[in-house]
């Protein structure tokens, strides 16, 4: 992973810039984070930036896809869906396991 790091260094991305942008711990079959993801989406793109360790097969890999909620990816290997939720709806349901 640095796709992304490369990309806000060179053009001095700031956050105010982006309509996006996430760093997560990612859950595998298991729910154990595992696994991490990291999405950026410029102002004025409907292109998300996304780079990923698959939290199943632990594959890293950089993909652009539409930028769409919920945003879902799937890991070029494994083919394991890993999403990005809203984070109250994410703490909420992590609350309610507990």
């Amino acid at each position: 992973m640095g796709k992304i790091q490369d990309y806000v260094i060179k053009n001095n991305v700031k956050p105010s810039e982006c309509t996006y942008h996430t760093w997560r711990d990612t859950k595998n079959s298991k729910k154990e984070l595992t696994g991490k993801m990291r999405v950026l989406v410029p102002k004025n793109s409907t292109m998300a930036m996304a780079e990923y360790t698959c939290p199943e097969c632990k594959h890293s890999d950089y993909i652009e896809q539409e930028w769409k909620r919920p945003f879902y990816i799937k890991c070029a290997k494994c083919g394991f869906r890993m999403g990005v939720p809203k984070l109250k709806k994410e703490a909420k349901k992590d609350a309610k396991g507990k």
